[in-house]
């Protein structure tokens, strides 16, 4: 069985007691490095990811059979790891644990609503700015190429009116949020999401 693990923000104190008992059970742990780190005590085989997901799906459709707990940051369902196991594994041989996302994260930190908020993701892609900033209230997970930086440049493009929260290193010790107008939005965030406000909604 292949048990798709979110490991949440950072926080081992965040993961489930289902993910946990399924950790405990598997023969062999595999993540990467910063997600390895979590379970020092692990007794079984770790298998540190490389940057090919493709070889990594081979493995793991060729070790179906065996207890393998595949670590995914935040919740494997949310721009995770856990579309690809999914059309890669058959149902039966795979389960999908989900976990606290760093944007469900940012919001309980703030009291803010989830309810009317539009997700997406800045990974690896050209967001299309104009639908973006349409919407009242989204979240992005981001990246180098499109962060808080880039999104706040083509905000005052527009000239629009909204607040930027940056949350990083959610979940960790060190976390940092940050509230600020596009025109004060730095170039460089630790790995972070970004909410955007905006106020002529």
């Amino acid at each position: 069985m292949i048990s798709v693990i979110g490991t949440g923000p950072g926080s081992r104190m965040m993961l489930t007691r289902q993910a946990e008992n399924a950790i405990d059970r598997a023969e062999f742990l595999v993540g990467w490095p910063r997600l390895l780190a979590l379970f020092p005590d692990f007794i079984g085989e770790r298998m540190e990811m490389s940057g090919s997901i493709d070889l990594m799906l081979d493995w793991l459709r060729c070790n179906k059979r065996r207890r393998v707990a595949v670590l995914a940051s935040g919740d494997p369902m949310l721009f995770g790891i856990g579309k690809c196991i999914a059309d890669a594994i058959e149902p039966g041989y795979r389960e999908c644990l989900p976990g606290i996302s760093s944007v469900q994260l940012l919001f309980s930190e703030l009291g803010l609503a989830m309810n009317d908020v539009f997700i997406t993701s800045s990974h690896g892609k050209q967001p299309n700015f104009d639908f973006l900033f349409a919407h009242s209230k989204v979240a992005l997970v981001t990246d180098k190429s499109i962060g808080p930086y880039q999104l706040a440049q083509q905000a005052m493009i527009r000239d629009l009116r909204c607040t930027f929260i940056i949350g990083e290193r959610l979940g960790y010790a060190d976390q940092r949020i940050s509230i600020v107008p596009p025109h004060k939005v730095e170039m460089e965030y630790d790995m972070n999401v970004v909410v955007i406000l905006n106020e002529r909604q």
